[in-house]
């Protein structure tokens, strides 16, 4: 055993209830009301940078909630390591399935119940907690180290490119660690080296002035909520494409080589169940459930509404009727080309008896890893004696829009090194995160951190 395990092993009670802490911090980005926690959450973080050894740590307001920025610049010649990650969290609440308070962390069958445990708080505490191990271990770190930490994640990063272009150089790095993805399983370990892309739009459509008594003006007024359903409807083919004119003129074909990959971490339609809890598979023909999710465009509607919800009956016509909609994207598609593309397709669909508003809410490009890279061979080096599994590689259906912005501004390798598992429930209710994946994780993210300093700066970048 190294030294490195039997710390972890000796602090695995201080670091459950030290996250815990974290976890207790309702830092809800999305909710103005919970501004404030999403402060306290910033400070908690900066505490913890600092107790880890970070010589300098700093909390940068911006337009709407502050990024927490700390650095150890005492390797000299040695590479330098940015790492990102997000403490701000999804909306949870009791009444929509959790089984316990989702600010009330609690254990149960080995994982660490609340809201944010998985994404992003316990993969964050991960990397926090390996700088600090490193620094009592050594007294120093390998490589000099700079962390990023937001707090608009969830709301899209708005402002997050505007820091990275306001302090490029004071952010450049030869490698960027990301710890915010999930593995295929405990026993299995995989890396993500594919994000998509994501275009978030809400689409309002308008009829009368004012909600109408359906006895009095049903049939002679189109219904918001019908022309609605009926414009969202269009926007698939029966086959599961996604019917907008131009849609998939840019996506980049499969390879053979890279249909292969993805087949190494497929999953059956059993397991796909289990995690699901739907009757059967939908999607496009053609494809496997992998390649759906990680490496195909979707278009999606995330939340519909319009007229009367409450309880009991009310004969209402509304005057309007409102949906999300978000399309992930893959290379090479731009999102706000498809934006325009979406935009000009629902111009066709919409009825000359309604009106209609598309108001655009994010944009994120989609990203690719190389999977040749010095870098990545130190990844595969730690989750081999993090996890005692060399890691399979995946594509992920979800968007992390910073990844773009780094390999589009340092030309650095950007290494997908997460320690979730698939059915981690982020977003959703009782998300959990394994108290095995924290351990190994912040084990896995240490041993990174040495491999990296193994190699030169310059292998890295050549990468």
């Amino acid at each position: 055993m190294t030294e490195l395990e039997r710390l972890i092993g000796a602090k695995r009670e201080h670091f459950l209830e030290e996250l815990k802490e974290f976890l207790r911090i309702p830092s809800i980005s999305t909710l103005s009301e919970r501004s404030a926690d999403v402060q306290r959450a910033a400070e908690w973080v900066a505490a913890q940078l600092r107790a880890a050894g970070m010589a300098h740590v700093e909390i940068v307001p911006t337009a709407k909630h502050p990024v927490v920025y700390g650095e150890w610049l005492g390797a000299p010649e040695r590479p330098t390591v940015l790492i990102y990650g997000h403490y701000d969290v999804q909306p949870a609440e009791l009444e929509a399935g959790w089984q316990s308070d989702p600010f009330v962390p609690e254990v149960r069958d080995g994982n660490l119940y609340a809201r944010g445990a998985s994404d992003d708080k316990g993969q964050v505490y991960a990397n926090i907690k390996a700088i600090q191990l490193l620094m009592e271990t050594r007294g120093a770190l390998p490589v000099n180290v700079k962390v990023l930490i937001e707090g608009e994640e969830e709301i899209g990063s708005p402002n997050l490119d505007g820091f990275i272009a306001a302090h490029k150089e004071r952010l450049r790095a030869d490698v960027v660690v990301v710890s915010d993805t999930a593995m295929q399983s405990l026993t299995q370990p995989s890396i993500v080296y594919g994000l998509r892309g994501l275009v978030y739009v809400e689409l309002e459509v308008r009829g009368p002035e004012r909600d109408l008594h359906s006895g009095g003006f049903g049939g002679v007024v189109h219904n918001p909520a019908q022309a609605l359903c009926e414009i969202i409807a269009a926007l698939h083919h029966p086959d599961g494409r996604v019917a907008v004119e131009g849609f998939y003129d840019k996506v980049r074909p499969l390879t053979a080589e890279e249909r292969a990959i993805i087949a190494q971490t497929e999953v059956s339609e059993a397991e796909w169940r289990r995690l699901t809890g739907a009757p059967q598979p939908w999607g496009e023909a053609g494809y496997s459930l992998r390649e759906r999710v990680g490496a195909r465009p979707t278009l999606e509607i995330n939340g519909l509404w319009g007229g009367f919800t409450g309880e009991g009956s009310k004969t209402v016509l509304p005057s309007k009727a409102t949906a999300k909609i978000s399309c992930r994207l893959v290379p090479d598609q731009d999102p706000y080309e498809i934006e325009a593309l979406l935009r000009a397709q629902i111009a066709k669909l919409a009825p000359p008896t309604v009106r209609w508003e598309l108001r655009a809410l994010n944009h994120g490009y989609p990203a690719l890893v190389p999977l040749d890279s010095a870098a990545m061979e130190c990844a595969v080096t730690a989750y081999e004696r993090g996890f005692g599994a060399r890691p399979l590689f995946l594509r992920e259906g979800g968007s992390i829009p910073v990844v773009a912005t780094f390999t589009q501004t340092y030309g650095a390798p950007v290494l997908l090194v997460g320690y979730g598992l698939p059915d981690d429930g982020a977003h959703g209710p009782n998300e959990k995160f394994a108290l095995e994946c924290l351990y190994r994780g912040i084990h896995t993210s240490a041993i990174l951190l040495e491999e990296l300093g193994k190699r030169t700066p310059e292998a890295l970048r050549r990468s």
